[in-house]
């Protein structure tokens, strides 16, 4: 298993009852696929760096997990269908910390 960490915008104007569903929804399709020690933190609503699309605010969501890869391809193909999500992104955490540490030596 592999260590990722996911953060996905949804739209500023979802209420937080769709907000909660969305967060339930995601936990639950990676829940599905085995994954550890899944950890969600809700990050609040933020003014984006750029307006994406006609927002410029987003409701930020940050997922700390371990799976397979493909349950990687499984929750990113569900937010790519999303209305709700406009933006989203799937690092491995340990691969940036090591590209950091080299780059200080």
């Amino acid at each position: 298993m592999t260590a990722y960490e996911t953060l996905y915008i949804l739209r500023p104007d979802l209420s937080e009852e769709l907000v909660d569903q969305q967060i339930a929804k995601y936990q639950t399709l990676l829940n599905e696929q085995d994954v550890k020690d899944l950890e969600i933190q809700h990050r609040g609503k933020r003014r984006l760096a750029y307006d994406i699309g006609k927002f410029r605010e987003g409701i930020y969501i940050q997922m700390n997990y371990e799976a397979q890869g493909n349950a990687i391809a499984v929750l990113e193909r569900a937010m790519r269908l999303s209305e709700e999500v406009i933006r989203y992104l799937t690092i491995k955490p340990e691969a940036v910390a090591s590209d950091e540490s080299s780059e200080a030596a």
